[in-house]
């Protein structure tokens, strides 16, 4: 006989919550290899454009980062040509140059001590989305683990090569979690790889659905309290750790050369 259909809600959240921590595990993936996944994981999903856009997380040592190497896409990164950089871009474990734009990862990962892993990229819907200058709109149950949580910069500071335009982007994203950068693209702000590959993967399908909405007609705007506490339950660590490992086995069946198995 049933229990617990006279169970508030709150209770019932709580009870799969503590559900989802003794159950959900994931493979203990290194650093590396969960970034090489996540490269992989969001090549498949449009998020390449040729080199540009970089996926980057805190390294071991305070002020270094992983990235990858100036010249290879998303889809040819493997744990192992992975590089580890200073805030100045000085390469200090593997071979090549890092991209330089990725000076604006330093200038997030100085203002934020919360990120753990950024991801940029100019994927498709995005991309063109941010040609119209408008905000991206979170009005799908789907996506609403980014809620209220994608700042916008409404214009085109330039390529992103220099400090006036890490200075500007930082402060543009605050305590956000992804922002839309005008004629540009995305940036994630993960507290862990595995947020920050799940987000990478809803802001492109929300700006998809937005553009496929906004042809249709008027969009309209979720329930803040339902949106507010849907944003809470999806985003938690333990959901983003399940996300993150059901795209990592997708990657690793169409890219096995990503990681060294061990």
């Amino acid at each position: 006989m049933a229990t617990t259909f006279g169970d508030s809600k709150s209770d019932l959240m709580q009870r799969a919550q503590d559900r989802m921590a003794q159950t959900l595990t994931e493979p203990d993936w290194t650093i590396r290899q969960k970034l090489a996944l996540t490269c992989r994981a969001l090549s498949d999903r449009g998020h390449d454009s040729g080199l540009t856009g970089q996926i980057t997380a805190r390294g071991e040592e305070p002020g270094t980062y992983y990235t990858q190497r100036l010249g290879l896409g998303f889809d040819e990164i493997t744990q192992d040509n992975l590089l580890l950089v200073d805030e100045d871009l000085n390469v200090l474990e593997g071979d090549g140059m890092a991209n330089p734009a990725n000076r604006f990862h330093s200038w997030i990962y100085r203002a934020r001590p919360d990120v753990q892993c950024i991801v940029h990229s100019h994927a498709y819907h995005v991309a063109a989305l941010s040609m119209l200058e408008v905000p991206l709109v979170i009005s799908h149950m789907d996506t609403t683990a980014l809620y209220d949580d994608v700042a916008f910069l409404p214009f085109w500071p330039g390529v992103p090569v220099g400090n006036e335009e890490g200075e500007t982007i930082a402060a543009a994203l605050g305590d956000k979690k992804a922002i839309l950068l005008a004629h540009h693209g995305q940036i994630i702000a993960g507290a862990s790889i595995e947020e920050a590959c799940s987000l990478g993967v809803l802001i492109e399908r929300a700006a998809e659905l937005q553009m496929t909405a906004m042809a249709a007609g008027e969009i309209k705007p979720l329930p803040e309290q339902l949106a507010r506490e849907a944003h809470d339950w999806t985003l938690r660590p333990a959901r983003s750790a399940a996300n993150f490992a059901y795209y990592a086995r997708r990657a690793l069946v169409n890219h096995p050369d990503a990681i060294t198995q061990t």
